[in-house]
């Protein structure tokens, strides 16, 4: 009788046959934004009381004692458990210990639907995504904050806030502001599009991706839970030694700008050695699309700037704590230390905002002038000018501070210089817009608006350059009518333009463009009527972060009040046309509505998964706007032997992965 003798069956993970599907488990015991809630809390609960025990010599204190390590312990653990109740450490660990990490989640519905924007994610289209509904709940939040300002500034003398609270809804908006917007456009446009505008199915390190989005929340829910603990009465820049005086919100301050410091840091690593590594064969620098110079440019500025402030936030966190004494002048510390620290990075930043906005409007006006970018290479070099010389300006902002004045000069002289490859990047775009058929698209709009303003912001700035001229107007509303120029008039109305240009890619749905057009005019209109007559005000004297100023400028301060207002609602239209073309409507576009050559749109819209069939071989620029005889700008199916053959080095080998 023969004997039917059956191999045994080799058992995988957790006693499952080869090729079993692991068992879905509960909702809620999937790593997701729930349980990141449910690891912040407890780590929070366990930081607060290990900082009272070590606080208090070894002895338990109740929770509601007042010094800065229980709340500082509290917010570190917090942050640990709010990414481990995400699931960050689950795939090391489990390599830890000889486990295989999955390729996908365990059941579809991960992959598909509404729930992957609320998990940790490895693709970088949901994180490109995550990062632009998270951007602009940061940024309406922060709005909200100057609307509060404006409002008290009504008056010079009747007060709906103290002036204690005053000063605190200042640094919430002015931290929130830079602190988060940092990643406006390196967050959600910079992670969804540049593997596809390089050609590469993924970002070099999705992990690290995914991670630096998910400490942006953290960060923003640190920060904002400063107003229940007294804010901060120092503004943004946290000027030792006011922030080591300060109340328990400073430890709020401290703690988010440090954790910003350290996403940018990841953010901007991740984007530099996916475009150096991960190119497309044909993808030769000369052929880089100005969006993605301008992204490595800002992460060179990310990663060499933001260490420095952390290192800053890390020193004022010990001052405060374990009573080091970094910045304390009576202790052998300096406040100017900390002054040189913040602005080292601070200037950077001013520059990490305002070039991926000169990326993206470098990016769609040669779409809607159908003609070449004037001056490719002289974009590309002015935008590698700005991001070394940035580095040796800081000091400008301390002209007033008291430093060596035999150090004004110099910083006047490479402040003023960083105006030439800044104006060289203007001037393509002036040569581009030259005997330019120009299609007045909404991206198009929004980008002419933003050379508008960054006129006027360049040009004021030239001012706070000059040592005089800067020693009358620092700390006066002029200067902040002009970074607003810069900042809000260069890099917001640039976000604005990339979000109708790219929506229609990143999600397959286009914004209704006559809302967008009523968006534009009042947005443009009345943002220029609240800032430009802040310059005349700033000149008659009136200071930043004071609510009681001269009656004789009741006015004028009305006037921009009330235009800030609507501007807040020009925000609210948008807020309201991307919900309704996104949520309701939902008008669906899947090809290339702008006839762009950019190699982002020779794909499907949505991209698929892994973003091309096969990794494609580039045979041109994007800007070939009528150039007879243009090649197109790149193979999608390529043989298999011409795009082996097409990687001659290592710096490309890594994109077939």
């Amino acid at each position: 009788m023969a004997i039917d003798i059956q191999p045994e069956k080799v058992k995988g993970p957790g006693g499952r046959e080869p090729g079993a599907s692991r068992p879905a488990r509960p909702w809620w015991l999937r790593p997701a934004i729930h349980t990141a809630v449910a690891g912040a809390v407890i780590g929070y609960v366990v930081g607060h009381w290990l900082g009272n025990f070590l606080g208090s010599n070894y002895q338990q204190l109740p929770l509601s004692d007042s010094s800065d390590l229980p709340i500082v312990l509290g917010y570190l653990l917090a942050v640990v458990g709010w990414i481990a109740g995400l699931g960050v450490f689950n795939d090391p660990l489990r390599q830890m210990t000889g486990r295989p990490v999955p390729v996908e989640e365990e059941d579809a519905s991960a992959a598909a639907g509404l729930a992957r924007y609320f998990r940790y994610s490895l693709d970088h289209k949901v994180v490109g995504i995550q990062y632009l509904v998270g951007m602009i709940i940061y940024f309406c939040t922060a709005g909200l904050f100057a609307m509060a300002i404006r409002a008290e500034l009504l008056s010079p003398a009747y007060h709906i806030f103290s002036s204690s609270t005053y000063v605190e809804l200042v640094g919430e908006h002015g931290t929130m502001m830079m602190m988060l917007m940092s990643s406006l456009v390196v967050g959600p446009f910079g992670n969804y599009l540049v593997p596809i505008m390089i050609g590469s199915k993924r970002v070099a390190f999705p992990r690290i991706e995914a991670l630096s989005f998910w400490l942006t929340p953290a960060a923003f829910l640190i920060l904002f839970s400063s107003l229940m603990l007294g804010g901060f009465p120092f503004g943004w820049t946290g000027y030792a030694p006011l922030s080591i005086q300060a109340t328990q919100g400073a430890d709020s301050y401290a703690v988010a700008f440090g954790l910003m410091g350290i996403s940018i840091i990841l953010a901007g690593f991740n984007i530099i050695v996916t475009v150096i590594c991960y190119r497309a064969p044909g993808m030769r620098w000369s052929r880089l699309p100005m969006f993605v110079w301008s992204m490595l440019a800002t992460s060179v500025l990310m990663v060499l700037a933001a260490p420095v402030l952390v290192g800053g936030m890390y020193m004022i966190i010990t001052d405060r704590t374990v009573q080091t004494a970094f910045f304390a002048d009576q202790l052998g510390g300096s406040s100017y230390l900390y002054q040189n620290l913040f602005w080292f990075f601070g200037h950077p930043e001013v520059y990490i905002l305002a070039l991926p906005g000169f990326g993206i409007v470098s990016e769609i006006i040669p779409v809607f002038c159908r003609k070449p970018l004037f001056g490719y290479k002289t974009a590309a070099a002015g935008m590698i000018g700005v991001t070394v010389l940035s580095f040796f300006v800081w000091q400008h902002h301390l002209f007033d501070s008291g430093l060596n004045p035999d150090m004004r000069p110099l910083f006047m002289l490479t402040t003023e210089l960083i105006s030439i490859p800044t104006g060289l990047i203007y001037l393509v775009a002036m040569g581009t817009f030259w005997k330019a058929k120009i299609r007045f698209t909404v991206p198009m709009l929004f980008a002419l608006g933003m050379y508008f303003n960054f006129l006027i912001g360049g040009i004021s700035g030239v001012f706070l350059s000059d040592v005089p001229a800067d020693t009358t107007e620092h700390g006066s509303f002029f200067v902040m009518a002009h970074f607003h120029y810069t900042i809000m008039g260069g890099l917001i109305f640039a976000f604005m333009a990339g979000v109708y240009y790219w929506l229609p890619k990143m999600m397959g749905i286009k914004l209704n463009q006559t809302i967008g057009k009523i968006h534009f005019w009042t947005m443009f209109i009345f943002f220029n009527s609240t800032f430009l007559p802040l310059f005349a005000v700033g000149l008659a004297g009136q200071p930043r972060r004071v609510f009681e100023y001269a009656s004789n400028l009741q006015t004028i301060n009305d006037w921009v009040s009330i235009s800030a207002f609507c501007l807040g609602g020009s925000i609210l239209i948008f807020v309201i046309n991307f919900v309704w073309s996104t949520v309701i409507a939902r008008e669906r576009e899947e090809g290339n509505p702008w006839q762009s050559r950019g190699l982002e749109w020779q794909v499907a819209s949505p991209p698929p998964p892994g973003n091309f069939a096969r990794i494609p071989v580039v045979l041109s620029g994007p800007y070939e706007y009528g150039t007879p005889g243009a090649p197109p700008v790149a193979d999608l199916n390529p043989p298999a032997g011409v795009v082996a053959a097409a990687f001659t080095g290592a710096p490309t080998a890594a994109a077939e992965a």
